[in-house]
């Protein structure tokens, strides 16, 4: 079966998963889900992440959830960008989450990063999810 938004479908396990209070959660490795990954976890969203490899050529992430006195730390995680309607931003119209709180992701030229990173480097993109 064909996945039209891999991106989308890593963000949905993890939202399902910090419902059900799991610690772990694995989904389909590719690059550019290790690359949010690991924007998410060098803001402190996730303890981490591991690439496990499977027989037969297939490879995982396995991603360790975070929590802070038993709520989820991500309270609130939403794709922006999606495949029938992409979503860009100048350096000037990156958008704010929770007037800075939270974080929004972006893929630019420079690779992806985080919202305050790419005001920093003077680059926009496609901003691909919000996290708060």
């Amino acid at each position: 079966m064909t996945m039209t938004d891999p991106l989308g479908d890593m963000l949905t396990r993890i939202r399902n998963a910090q419902m059900r209070s799991k610690t772990k959660v694995a989904t389909p490795a590719s690059s550019m889900r290790g690359r949010v990954l690991e924007v998410l976890a060098s803001e402190g969203y996730i303890r981490g992440f591991s690439r496990v490899d499977h027989d037969g050529g297939k490879a995982e992430f396995e991603i360790e959830l975070k929590y802070f006195d038993g709520a989820p730390v991500i309270k609130e995680i939403q794709r922006v960008s999606k495949p029938g309607r992409r979503v860009y931003a100048s350096v000037k119209n990156l958008p704010r989450v929770a007037n800075g709180l939270g974080v929004s992701i972006i893929s630019t030229p420079k690779g992806v990063m985080a919202d305050h990173e790419a005001r920093e480097q003077n680059v926009g993109g496609e901003v691909l999810c919000r996290i708060f």
